[in-house]
């Protein structure tokens, strides 16, 4: 045939006809293991509803449910200038946020600022007096020739905290590698405060949020149609608008029942029972061996963090505990240290393009010091494959519950994090599973909107924490001073 041009190359189709019979017995072990249908999709998901009513009740659950205090969805017409602070494990953003006359527009300027690693496990004074050091140089050198009266600035404080109010919060327990003492069980407004007010910097902190309710908040910015935000990362969460109606919690407070407050519902911990989500052994085994056992049920399936290690516990046990043996006669001492492999170890394994999947035998070799056989290829593959889906698929369970909680029939979700940008076939497998766990009609064509999309989010933890701070200052200028600890700072 001539003119045809090159031909695109296949898609890897696999073979199994070289697999030994024993082997293929165990990939039809591992398949029963992992899958999860749909009628168990559509049993956890319901379950998940009762158990996100039952966080925001009196008595509350596993699932905290935190109210946030930020009280309304963006218009797009916000407009000022706002200073966003975002604390992660690695580095610290500060971020300006210009909100343009332009519906739905921002400027935003932005520097990065290393967190030193001795800082983490240093002392609480050092911590703040570093980060009030970048705000002031970030100001000096975006602000040089102007006097400033003051800046609001929203905080991203991504770390478990209990908020009465949007400018103040307690942090629970320290996470993302930080151990400092004198700060759990502290608020930790008051000492950020005390070190700007240390450098004259002219600066107010406006609200202190979470990475997932911003990015709900910046999503709905430019897009009306977002109504919950999630982040499946190193670890997952979810925030979404409730109304105060539904929030026994907060009845004391007597608010309005048709008042919007977001909920940052850290997710992680449902089903920390064990009543519903379908857990292997080596579910089991995570979970025994985590520096907190009995905690974050849902995430321990589902998070960046666990999904290699769940891979390496199959693989190990493969080797040592079955008739097949796997990787028979080599040294498996490297595969045998917890969490050396990260859940980009299977994305490079469920992307390896070749029939004959050489790149994840290089990646064998050379990671792990391993040959692998052809046969144990196909098996490692197909562990991937499960894995992966098992994660992608009970993520959206979560989706799902939001959805059927608030009644959502069509709605956009804006999902950030490394697992959801990054993985391959994350977002194809999450879709499917939100089709049967609500059951959609198939697609006439393949162009078509489901009713229920995920999307990229937009950036959370800058703009999100901005236009946070630009909404609360209306609200309280509209004079509903509702969760606000100090006015003063608002005039």
């Amino acid at each position: 045939m001539v003119g045809l041009g090159p031909r695109k190359p296949p898609s890897r189709k696999g073979s199994m006809a070289d697999v030994p019979k024993d082997l293929m017995q165990e990939i039809k072990r591992l398949e029963e293991l992992f899958t999860v249908d749909t009628a168990k999709l559509k049993l956890i998901t319901d379950h998940f509803v009762s158990e996100l009513a039952k966080g925001l009740s009196v008595e509350g659950g596993s699932i905290p449910m935190n109210p946030t205090w930020c009280m309304s969805f963006p218009t797009g017409e916000e407009q000022g200038t706002f200073l966003a602070l975002d604390m992660g494990g690695t580095n610290l953003r500060v971020c300006e946020i210009i909100l343009t006359d332009q519906k739905s527009e921002f400027d935003i300027i932005q520097s990065k600022y290393r967190m030193p690693e001795e800082l983490k496990t240093g002392d609480a004074d050092e911590l703040w007096e570093y980060i009030a050091d970048c705000l002031q140089q970030f100001i000096e050198s975006h602000h040089a020739s102007t006097k400033l009266d003051k800046l609001h600035l929203g905080f991203t404080f991504s770390y478990p905290a209990t908020q009465d109010y949007i400018d103040h919060g307690v942090l629970q327990r320290w996470t993302k590698g930080f151990d400092i003492d004198g700060v759990e069980g502290q608020n930790v407004v008051p000492m950020f405060e005390a070190a700007i007010a240390k450098r004259g910097v002219p600066i107010k902190l406006t609200a202190l949020i979470n990475d997932t309710t911003g990015t709900l908040i910046a999503s709905a910015y430019t897009d009306t149609k977002m109504k919950i935000g999630c982040i499946f990362g190193t670890g997952c969460n979810a925030a979404y608008m409730e109304d105060c109606g539904s929030i026994p919690k907060l009845a004391h407070m007597n608010l309005p029942p048709d008042t919007p407050m977001a909920i940052n519902c850290e997710w992680g911990a449902f089903d920390n029972e064990h009543k519903v989500l379908p857990r292997t052994q080596y579910d089991i085994i995570i979970d025994k061996d985590s520096p907190r056992p009995g905690q974050q049920a849902f995430e321990k399936m589902i998070a960046g963090l666990y999904l290699g290690e769940i891979f390496r516990l199959v693989l190990v046990d493969l080797h040592d505990n079955k008739e097949i043996h796997i990787f028979e006669g080599q040294n498996i001492d490297k595969l045998r240290k917890a969490y050396t492999l990260d859940s980009s170890f299977l994305s490079l394994i469920e992307e390896d393009p070749f029939e004959n999947l050489s790149e994840t035998g290089d990646l064998f070799q050379n990671k792990l010091g391993i040959t692998v056989t052809h046969p144990e290829l196909e098996l490692i593959r197909r562990l991937a494959e499960l894995i992966g889906t098992r994660a992608a698929r009970l993520s959206a369970c979560g989706v799902a519950a939001i959805a059927k909680k608030k009644d959502y029939k069509s709605c956009h979700v804006g999902a950030d994090g490394s697992v959801f940008n990054k993985y391959p076939h994350f977002k194809q497998r999450g879709a499917q599973a939100l089709r049967e766990i609500l059951d959609w009609p198939e697609k006439k064509n393949a162009k078509e909107e489901d009713p229920i999309e995920i999307l990229a989010a937009e950036d959370g933890s800058g703009v999100g924490a901005a236009l946070i701070a630009a909404l609360t200052l209306k609200r309280v200028s509209e004079g509903n001073m509702a969760g606000i600890l100090h006015p003063e700072n608002f005039k």
